[in-house]
C-alpha cells in the first residue's frame, strides 16, 4: 500500500505516488513514468510490484498542469517536453533526499507514454543509472510546440537501456523499434531490446483484457527486474 508525497516544481505541488519495500534500511529507486491514464490502479500495482522487487518506487503526476476533471486525451496533449523534464528533475532530487534511498542507485521505468518520458528523461539527467521503455510510443514526435522529439534525444543518453515490445505494436511499430536499436548502436550506447511476437501495444496492461498478455507481461517483468538489479548494482 503506497502514499502520496507532494513535490515542488515551477512553485507548484505535484502528487507523486510512492511505495516503499517492507522492512528497513535503504534500496535503489525507480523513478516510474505513468502511462497515458495517469496514476491509477495499473501505474499504482506497477510501483507496488517494483516495491516487492526491493525498489523505493515514485510515480510524479505528469498531468499535475491540467484541470483534475479534464478528460484523459486532453490531459495528455497539454504535456509539453520541457515541463516533464522539469517534473522528471524535480521526482530524482525528491529521491535522492528520502531516508529508505539509495542516492546513488535511482533508475527510471515507463510503460506506454512512460516508456517514451523515460528514455526522454534518461536523456537529460545522469543521476538515472538505467531505463527501461515498455512500448514506448510517439518517440519521432515533440510533445509541445517544436523542440526535438523523443528520438533525437536518444543519443544523450548516458546509461544503459532496455525495451520491450510487440510485434503486433503499431505504436511504436517494429520497424520504429528498429529505428531506435540503430540509433543507440550508432551512438554506442548499451541497450537490449527484447520483442514479442503475438503482442501488441499494452501487453503488460493487465486491466484491459483484450491487451494482456500474460506471457509477455511476465518474461518482460523478470527480464526488467534482472536488468535493473544488474545496471544499479555498479553505483554504490
Amino acid at each position: 500500500m503506497g502514499h502520496t508525497d507532494r513535490i515542488v516544481v515551477d512553485g507548484k505541488e505535484m502528487d507523486a505516488y510512492v511505495a516503499l519495500p517492507a522492512g528497513a534500511g535503504k534500496h535503489p529507486a525507480i523513478v516510474y513514468m505513468h502511462h497515458r491514464y495517469g496514476i491509477e490502479t495499473f501505474a499504482r500495482s506497477i510501483c507496488d510490484r517494483l516495491a516487492e522487487a526491493g525498489f523505493v518506487a515514485v510515480a510524479p503526476d505528469l498531468f499535475h498542469r491540467s484541470p483534475a476533471d479534464a478528460d484523459i486525451d486532453t490531459r495528455r496533449k497539454a504535456i509539453r517536453d520541457t515541463e516533464a523534464i522539469a517534473d522528471i528533475g524535480a521526482t530524482i532530487d525528491h529521491v535522492a533526499g528520502l531516508d529508505r534511498v539509495r542516492p546513488k542507485q535511482i533508475a527510471t521505468v515507463g510503460h506506454c507514454m512512460g516508456g517514451r518520458m523515460a528514455l526522454v528523461g534518461a536523456s537529460v539527467y545522469p543521476a538515472f543509472r538505467a531505463a527501461v521503455a515498455l512500448y514506448g510510443g510517439n518517440m519521432f514526435v515533440p510533445f509541445g510546440n517544436g523542440g526535438p522529439t523523443a528520438f533525437d534525444r536518444l543519443h544523450s543518453i548516458r546509461c544503459p537501456v532496455a525495451g520491450f515490445f510487440g510485434n503486433d505494436d503499431k505504436n511504436p511499430s517494429p520497424a520504429d523499434v528498429d529505428r531506435m536499436d540503430a540509433e543507440l548502436t550508432r551512438h554506442g550506447i548499451a541497450h537490449v531490446f527484447t520483442r514479442y511476437d503475438g503482442a501488441g501495444h499494452g501487453f503488460a496492461h493487465t486491466t484491459i483484457a483484450k491487451l494482456y498478455r500474460e506471457d509477455a507481461d511476465r518474461d518482460s517483468w523478470e527480464r526488467m527486474v534482472a536488468f535493473l538489479n544488474d545496471a544499479v548494482a555498479v553505483a554504490t
